[in-house]
């Protein structure tokens, strides 16, 4: 089964809901770390009216600027009882950053940083998954910034689930990574008088993820 063979919502496209899919019998014989994952396996989308996929930075060295991406694509599967089966494919539109200062979006969009105009998506793709507690999960995939792919590691941790007051199937993840934006070629700055960096080259990730249940494909 192709479990990425489908349209997928984004804020570029009309927000509806899924419908509910009948779930899968999940297997007697499979022991769960945390047996409040079991019925979580299947196909699932990020929500982003109730999500935020974002970023920190110093800046200046003493303050730190804050950013997310307002739109973006995705394509995810999580396998309870064999989460290294488990996959996430998310890309993002470079344009759609937004750090609350339309003065310093429209530098990070420029060719300084993102050049949204050459390179208008960002891309994550998991490469495996392993599962190194009740609640935690580690994630390797690569991230792809302005053509270049590099492997990085994503901290995940299982937040909850639930069934919201329509009937659909939700579940919240959390992850974090540090990157060295220079890796990907993001490489602009500017010196400070005092010393030291305008921008950091550390650059923390930080995905705040709620998914809803989406049918299955089939296949």
């Amino acid at each position: 089964m192709n479990l990425f063979n489908r349209v997928v919502p984004s804020r570029r496209q009309a927000q509806l809901p899924p419908q509910r899919p009948v779930g899968a019998p999940a297997s007697s014989t499979a022991v769960l770390p945390n047996p409040n994952l079991a019925d979580l396996s299947g196909e699932w989308v990020v929500d982003p009216a109730h999500s935020r996929i974002g970023f920190s930075v110093r800046h200046a060295m003493v303050t730190t600027v804050r950013g997310c991406f307002l739109e973006y694509e995705s394509r995810l599967y999580f396998d309870a009882y064999d989460p290294t089966r488990s996959r996430a494919d998310i890309t993002l539109f470079t344009s759609s950053v937004d750090t609350g200062v339309e003065q310093r979006d429209a530098h990070l969009v420029g060719r300084d940083f993102l050049d949204a105009a050459t390179y208008p998506r960002m891309r994550f793709t998991s490469t495996g998954v392993q599962q190194t507690g009740a609640d935690l999960f580690s994630m390797s995939g690569e991230l792809t910034i302005k053509g270049v792919s590099r492997p990085l590691v994503l901290d995940m941790t299982y937040i909850g689930n639930v069934t919201d007051p329509f009937g659909y199937d939700r579940v919240g993840f959390d992850g974090t990574t540090t990157i060295n934006r220079s890796d990907w070629g993001l490489t602009y700055n500017s010196r400070l008088a005092e010393g030291g960096a305008m921008v950091s080259e550390k650059v923390r990730l930080q995905l705040d993820i709620a998914a809803i249940r989406t049918p299955s494909s089939g296949g």
